[in-house]
């Protein structure tokens, strides 16, 4: 079976698609109560490499940096985006940042990808904004964490209840590698991906 059109696909596709990735800076990552820490840094790393390695745009962005109030990424998701621009802002709502946004806008993909600290503020408010846009919006719920587990959980359920689809780092790498002769590739990206992210199926 050929590869579906991308611009049809009620799927995921590297060809369809954007990625946000918002705020993993020390205050946030130290200040988090609802999930292993560790597991955080990991998991957007891992995103970040999934948007390496099927060709989809990355929109990093960071808050507070250039005025002194905040530290920038972590090192090792700051080592992942490379040459990458990473959109320094003053909002806390990322959508209400120009550059952010017509970064956003200038892929032209309409199904984002995001993930953000906290759940609560830098994920939920450019996902409402975005939907209320015309997006389809995918938070990455093994990427994110919140303030507290209850602020967290809220958060989750006002994007879901507004049409938000959660998803994870496995159900995203196998939705972007999809067929293993089509995507001869990247299968070993892939499954370096799916081992990393806990999932101990190696794939040859």
């Amino acid at each position: 079976m050929k590869k579906r059109d991308p611009k049809e696909d009620n799927l995921i596709d590297p060809d369809n698609s954007v990625i946000a990735v918002i705020d993993y800076q020390p205050t946030q990552l130290l200040t988090q109560e609802s999930a292993n820490t560790a597991k955080i840094m990991r998991n957007v790393v891992d995103l970040v490499r999934l948007g390496k390695l099927y060709n989809v745009p990355i929109v990093p962005s960071v808050v507070n940096v250039t005025s002194g109030a905040n530290e920038p990424t972590f090192p090792a998701l700051r080592e992942e985006f490379g040459d990458m621009d990473v959109y320094d802002r003053m909002t806390i709502n990322a959508w209400e940042d120009q550059n952010f946004y017509d970064a956003v806008h200038k892929t032209g993909r309409k199904k984002l990808i995001i993930a953000a600290l906290w759940t609560e503020a830098c994920l939920s408010f450019p996902t409402l904004d975005a939907l209320k846009e015309g997006y389809e919006v995918y938070p990455v719920l093994d990427c994110v964490a919140g303030s507290s587990i209850d602020a967290s959980d809220a958060a989750i359920m006002r994007m879901r209840d507004s049409g938000a689809k959660m998803t994870s780092i496995p159900q995203l790498a196998c939705e972007f590698q999809r067929n293993y002769d089509i995507n001869k590739d990247t299968v070993a990206g892939y499954s370096d991906i799916l081992i990393d992210a806990g999932s101990f199926l190696k794939v040859k």
